[in-house]
């Protein structure tokens, strides 16, 4: 019989090279994401590795209390001399030794902005003339304190060329520099804004593991499409397999011819798949450098991700092969003989399979809005998936139901072709639902980014419009606003009071703990009388007024974790001294995310000098002062620290929403690679209709239907198809996110607002794919041969 299965993929080679497409598409985006992981993971591993490159490395023995002052993510520890350098140098064994020295700094580009393209860090480097992990690529080495060099992608970035000048802003201070060289170490900085100094100089002064979901729900895309494939390829080939049948083979053997096809399609549709979802990652790759996040030069292809595909493509067609298999092995020759005219069976089955799995579904996120504090994630979660699944089962009912509604229009407009259409797509609702499915999954995950991103952004405007009362703020680029703009503002007629916003990491106890560096507590300090002019936030127990007597107020989930309550005693403990302060209120506000609000006088006596960052200053307009002549006021102010920007509070609320934005790019394009594969699943199943319709299309022909009109049908079909898809996806997942800000509100998602107008775009855009999708197959019924469809097996 493994003849007879090779015989029949050359007999059937349209078949066969369409099953090996639906493989191939479903295994490109588990291939991709791994290979997208894995290069995204290889390329911090790079900067580490080509930054990091010495044999042994000395650290501080104890973690510091402070955050990393480079923005870069990890371990903080304290620091230690560099002149320990020479000493180690001076240990046998030791050929070189030099003080890795690093600190935060903001590069003026050509256009006169602060160079930061993405989210990533910008810090300084010292460069030593005799350090051989990095590389002079033009110009030279710095050699004072007015030179700077620039790692490749930041030089090309900044828009600056080697010989330029230009200024940084370094703990505050603006500074005139040379560009006088271009400095590469060997890898791609990801986006990381990289400055080299001179050693004297810096001794002065100073992204995968959520794609591995992606495989999941890429591998749940691919086995929809691959399933429906075979599926339909064995319904056609009924009658062949009747006819072994009745020749002699037996059950098991037809079983078998069945899922040895099924096995070499799922090896070839791997090996190309492989190969498509490398070329499906280099696009991304282009994306992100189009943004300004280089990734490796490299695109990565490893055992482990071969193995992986080769095995997931196989076992995923021969499973999904082995149902329609069974089913062909087990009828009987002459009802196989009558398959092609069988009626569709009933839904009955699944329709209370799919209520059985739905209903729980809805429980549960019923369930996580009514008490999200019990569980409330994980029946999200689980009801989330619940409900997916079931709606997935009752695809089939739900489309026999609403389809002659989706296609009212073309019933109406486009005479008799959309009549004949509806038909075809109502006649056979488990193909249409499997078809739509893939699209049906990418969409519902569309759909509920979608809102999740419009709640967000709503969210953070509401949290600003009720919490932030001032006229103006002023920030910093580098997250810390020099002491001497604080001085430039209150010195301004202009304004009529200014409240400074500072924070710093304090070791803080509560009743019953006990202080440790290791888990320091951020502390924020404000004046006590801005929560009357700048500052609005709800108290859940006790009074603000409280912060002026030297207590301090607490965030109400922070006080329900630790067990703190109102008037229980706190202890700060510094290198210098040990302060008590009782906790005078609770509040509950989104706007400040420490968990500890101190007065400023107390923030100094609790939190290193050292470590206190000022990260606001909120500015209420002098009486009469219009909200254009305080804003102009600012930005002279402003405008000499290059950094420095002037927010109200619209404009806080959209740099907040943006940030939110960043983060939902790379999941808004894997999104968009499960859609494009599952359109290419719809110009699949199209195809092998019209293979499976053959005969029909010819009848139709043969009494008078033109090519135009077959083709009309055909693209009808696809539009439907792809419109129910997506508007069963859509609303699906729209259901799921409506559930998260009652979930989620203690991290900051308040507001549920749904983006109509987005929403309905992509069901226009359904409507265009579906065009799309229906051209080759609809072209390639058009021109068949009516006679030999009409005698067509």
């Amino acid at each position: 019989m493994g003849r007879v299965a090779l015989r029949g993929i050359r007999a059937h080679l349209v078949r066969f090279l369409l099953s090996v497409l639906a493989v191939t598409l479903g295994v490109a985006f588990v291939a991709g994401t791994f290979s997208l992981r894995t290069m995204m993971s290889s390329t911090f591993d790079g900067i580490v590795d080509s930054s990091m490159p010495a044999d042994t490395y000395v650290r501080g023995a104890e973690p510091a209390a402070g955050l990393s002052t480079t923005g870069t993510t990890g371990e903080t520890r304290n620091t230690i001399p560099a002149a320990l350098a020479g000493t180690i140098a001076g240990v046998d064994g030791v050929d070189k030794a030099f003080a890795d020295i690093s600190g935060p700094i903001v590069l003026v580009g050509a256009d006169g902005t602060a160079v930061q393209s993405t989210q990533s860090p910008s810090f300084a480097m010292a460069l030593y003339p005799d350090d051989s992990t990095v590389k002079v690529v033009t110009g030279r080495a710095p050699a004072g304190p007015g030179e700077i060099a620039l790692e490749s992608a930041t030089l090309a970035s900044s828009g600056l060329s080697v010989g330029e000048q230009t200024s940084t802003v370094v703990a505050g201070q603006i500074q005139d520099v040379q560009v006088v060289g271009e400095v590469s170490f060997g890898a791609p900085a990801a986006g990381a804004t990289i400055v080299y100094v001179d050693v004297a100089t810096a001794t002065a002064a100073f992204v995968a593991t959520f794609m591995l979901i992606f495989a999941g729900i890429s591998l749940f895309v691919g086995a929809f499409i691959i399933s429906n494939t075979f599926s339909m390829s064995v319904r056609e080939r009924m009658r062949e397999f009747a006819l072994l049948r009745a020749i002699g083979a037996s059950p098991i053997q037809v079983f078998a011819s069945i899922l040895t096809q099924a096995a070499v399609v799922g090896l070839a549709g791997s090996a190309l798949g492989i190969a498509a979802g490398l070329g499906l990652v280099s696009l991304l790759r282009i994306g992100f450098e189009m943004v300004g996040m280089d990734l490796s030069g490299s695109i990565p292809l490893d055992t482990s991700t071969v193995v992986i595909s080769l095995l997931i493509g196989t076992v995923v067609s021969v499973i999904a092969a082995a149902l329609p298999a069974r089913r062909a092995a087990l009828t009987a020759p002459v009802e196989a003989m009558r398959e092609a005219t069988a009626t569709e069976k009933s839904l009955r089955t699944r329709t209370i399979a799919g209520l059985l799995v739905v209903v729980p579904g809805v429980a549960g996120l019923i369930s996580a809005l009514v008490a999200p504090e019990t569980n409330g994630e994980t029946l999200l979660g689980l009801g989330a998936l619940a409900l997916v699944v079931g709606v997935l089962l009752l695809a089939p009912v739900i489309a026999r139901h609403t389809l002659g509604v989706l296609a009212a229009v073309f019933v109406t407009g486009v005479k008799p072709l959309g009549r004949l259409a509806r038909g075809n797509v109502i006649r056979h609702p488990r193909r249409t639902a499997n078809t739509a499915g893939a699209l049906m999954i990418g969409m519902a995950l569309v759909g509920a980014v979608s809102v999740l991103a419009a709640s967000a952004t709503a969210s953070t405007k509401s949290i600003v419009d009720a919490g932030w009362t001032s006229d103006f703020s002023v920030q910093s680029a580098t997250g810390s606003v020099p002491l001497g703009a604080v001085a430039d503002v209150r010195g301004l007629d202009s304004v009529a009071a200014l409240d400074v916003l500072s924070y710093g990491p304090a070791i803080a106890a509560g009743p019953g703990e006990t202080a440790s560096p290791d888990s320091p507590t951020m502390v924020v300090g404000i004046a006590p009388a801005a929560f009357t002019r700048s500052v609005a936030i709800d108290t859940v127990a006790g009074s603000l007024d409280t912060l002026a007597d030297g207590q301090i107020a607490v965030k109400n989930d922070t006080a329900t974790e630790r067990g703190w309550s109102l008037g229980d005693q706190m202890t700060f403990t510094t290198a210098t001294a040990t302060t008590t302060a009782r906790i005078g209120a609770i509040v509950d506000t989104q706007l400040i995310g420490s968990p500890i609000i101190a007065s400023d006088d107390l923030l100094a006596q609790v939190v290193e000098p050292a470590q206190t960052t000022i990260e606001d200053l909120l500015i209420t307009a002098a009486p009469g002062t219009t909200p254009a002549a305080l804003r102009a006021d600012l930005v002279g102010v402003a405008a000499p620290y290059v950094v420095l920007s002037v927010l109200d509070s619209e404009d806080f609320a959209a740099a907040l929403a943006d940030q939110v934005n960043e983060i939902l790019v790379i999941l808004y394009a894997l999104l968009g690679l499960s859609i494009v594969i599952a359109v290419l699943g719809i110009v699949n199943t199209l195809a092998l209709s019209v293979i499976e319709r053959t005969r029909e299309i010819g009848l139709m022909r043969a009494v008078g239907l033109g090519r135009l009109q077959l083709a009309g049908i055909i693209t009808i079909e696809s539009v439907l198809t792809a419109v129910f898809g997506t508007v069963v996806g859509v609303a699906l997942g729209v259901a799921v996110a409506a559930a998260l800000p009652g979930v989620f509100t203690g991290v900051g998602l308040t507001t549920l607002a749904i983006p109509w107008a987005q929403l309905a775009g992509m069901v226009a855009l359904a409507a265009a794919v579906g065009v799309l999708a229906a051209l080759w197959p609809a072209s390639r019924a058009a021109r068949l041969p009516v006679l030999d469809a009409v005698s067509s097996d």
